[in-house]
């Protein structure tokens, strides 16, 4: 089995993504030519139903383009070769998916009843939502500045030194 193709299975699935479309987006990352849906389904052992699918998925989600080969009447993938990128589109995909309809839902809740608790949690919701709008307009490498996270030395785990 793929280990990358795994990985991404795994990874994808926190965000939201089915495990086969992780599968294929691991595999169509990681692949030195664009591969087409057999190829997945060769690669992969899965069902030509599940990688069409996740092929489709992959696609709402904004994660693979389609690309063609002159003369050639099927449909390849490509997905960004910049890690940095696919993590900014699968943040941006989970921000639609998660904290919109969340917003939208604290909205009507609050539109209903006044609720002490719900105007806070709006508020903090907001912000989350503005934060991560922020973030999806960065290019991939001001991404990458702006959640990077300076590596402390003095909190890394020193080995002890065996005494003689």
């Amino acid at each position: 089995m793929d280990r990358i193709a795994d990985l991404f299975a795994d990874f994808g699935a926190e965000f939201g993504l089915s495990r086969p479309a992780g599968k294929c987006l691991g595999t169509i990352w990681r692949a030195d030519t664009t591969p087409c849906a057999d190829d997945l389904t060769a690669s992969l052992g899965l069902s030509r139903s599940n990688v069409s699918t996740a092929l489709k998925e992959l696609r709402a989600w904004g994660l693979i383009s389609v690309v063609r080969h002159p003369g050639d009447r099927k449909e390849y993938f490509a997905a960004p070769d910049d890690p940095w990128e696919l993590v900014l589109l699968l943040v941006a995909a989970r921000r639609q998916r998660v904290i919109v309809p969340a917003l939208e839902r604290l909205l009507r809740i609050e539109a209903r009843r006044a609720d002490v608790r719900a105007l806070p949690l709006h508020d903090v919701v907001t912000q989350l939502d503005r934060w991560l709008s922020a973030m999806g307009h960065l290019s991939p490498s001001a991404f990458a500045r702006a959640i990077a996270v300076p590596i402390d030395d003095n909190h890394r785990k020193k080995k002890k030194k065996k005494k003689n």
